[in-house]
């Protein structure tokens, strides 16, 4: 009987510098590891500890997995300070993902703040390889710098696909920054997709999310059609620990990815 508990052994191929506090750990698995678009892992440093982190790499590449991680904690800045070519641990698949069969034939808008674009690059691969599915992709995506812009080089390779459009904003700009300056929110405007066959997806920091909520709601989104990435603590990834509840649910079993309809009237969801 497989042990669920026991990870799977990765070599830690290459590592990318994508920001001052943002780096892609490319990963190698010691064997077939396959997830779906949105679903997360546990990464294991062995010996030290481990942390929930979604894939930031296309479901459809299966020899790797990429993971992009913010050095924001002891594990998190432990990983920023290792060397390639060492042995690390995946465990997972966990969680339900993004339903891609119910965004077909709709404008697909995506939200994404700060390293929230890593999830969401997972799911952006996923759209792009079966492009003709869908009506139109529009990403909107704001960082509190242009330093803090993570995949540079990658967004603009995407602005320049059919059906693709790409919107980006910072917090603060510098002498160089030609885009618009503010919230993520003031760029949710004057969008070209038809909101009565759209879908609106969004990742970012907790107090992003919820203002881009309201924003998106106010536009005139339905609950029903606007996905939440919830990624709580989700420490075991199993529904065991209960440190990922959000009230009924626990986001690494029924999430990480839901509707704001589904939580919609539960008190504090954004804390």
């Amino acid at each position: 009987m497989k042990n669920i508990y026991k990870p799977i052994e990765a070599i830690l191929e290459d590592i990318i510098v994508e920001s001052p506090t943002i780096k892609t750990f490319v990963l190698r698995p010691k064997e077939p590891f396959a997830f779906k678009t949105g679903q997360f892992i546990e990464l294991t440093l062995p010996g030290i500890g481990e942390a929930p982190f979604t894939p930031s790499s296309s479901p459809n590449i299966k020899d790797k997995i990429e993971v992009t991680v913010m050095n924001v904690g002891r594990v998190t800045g432990l990983l920023h300070n290792i060397a390639k070519n060492v042995t690390l641990g995946i465990r997972g698949p966990y969680g339900k993902g993004y339903p891609l069969d119910r965004f077909e034939g709709k404008d697909v808008l995506i939200v994404g703040g700060g390293v929230g674009l890593a999830p969401l690059r997972s799911l952006l691969f996923s759209l792009f390889e079966q492009i003709e599915r869908y009506n139109k992709v529009v990403l909107c995506y704001g960082a509190r710098t242009p330093e803090d812009i993570i995949y540079k080089k990658s967004i603009s390779d995407w602005a320049k696909k059919k059906k693709v459009n790409v919107v980006t904003t910072v917090d603060v700009g510098d002498s160089n920054w030609k885009g618009n300056v503010g919230l993520v929110t003031t760029i949710l405007k004057d969008l070209p997709i038809n909101l009565k066959r759209a879908v609106s997806i969004v990742c970012g920091p907790p107090i992003m999310m919820k203002f881009t909520t309201l924003k998106l709601l106010d536009l005139g989104f339905k609950p029903e059609d606007l996905y939440l990435s919830m990624e709580k603590n989700m420490s075991c990834g199993l529904g065991k620990c209960g440190h990922c509840r959000i009230g009924k649910f626990y986001a690494c079993k029924d999430g990480p990815v839901f509707t704001y309809d589904m939580l919609k009237d539960i008190p504090d969801i954004w804390d």
